[in-house]
């Protein structure tokens, strides 16, 4: 387990992030179509997992219009925003914002995401969402990146992870 913070307040972690240099561990996940989606759908491109608690948070909204923002300039990547929202709010807030360059992902059929890449808030208020960080897989399938952000409330490090995203090839 680790720990990261809600406005000040431990909160443990279900586990620790995959290594970099590891092999991603694979997942399906449901997409906004109620599809699914999975690690194997993204191996053609260098993908970025861009994991957070809800949608319909500020700070997670951000997070995806950044990513989304940034998608647009790297047709060789690929980003996917994954929560424990349904479906069905992942696909209003990214119609209302007209977010075309990044793909959405509901953990809400595959709790075990969160328990395989470490990230199931296991105590607190929020307990059983994701908490916010940021995982780069390069086109091989292996770790590149992570970043767990130890401040829930607190933006990822954009820089760092486009530019981690940016030296793969």
């Amino acid at each position: 387990m680790v720990t990261v913070t809600l406005q000040g307040t431990p909160v443990k972690t279900s586990g620790s992030l995959p290594e970099t240099g590891s092999k991603a561990p694979a997942f399906t996940l449901t997409s906004a179509d109620l599809g699914e989606t999975n690690l194997e759908s993204f191996s053609e491109k260098k993908l970025v997992l861009n994991i957070f608690p809800s949608i319909d948070t500020g700070v997670c909204a951000a997070s995806v219009r950044r990513f989304n923002a940034e998608a647009g300039k790297r047709p060789e990547s690929a980003v996917l925003c994954i929560s424990a929202d349904l479906p069905f709010a992942h696909s209003r807030f990214c119609g209302s914002e007209g977010l075309k360059d990044v793909h959405s992902a509901s953990t809400f059929r595959n709790p075990e995401f969160g328990e395989t890449y470490g990230v199931t808030l296991a105590d607190g208020p929020l307990r059983g969402l994701l908490a916010r960080a940021v995982v780069i897989i390069d086109k091989d399938g292996k770790v590149a990146y992570t970043e767990l952000v130890p401040e829930i409330g607190q933006d990822p490090n954009f820089d760092a992870a486009l530019e981690a995203l940016d030296a793969l090839t």
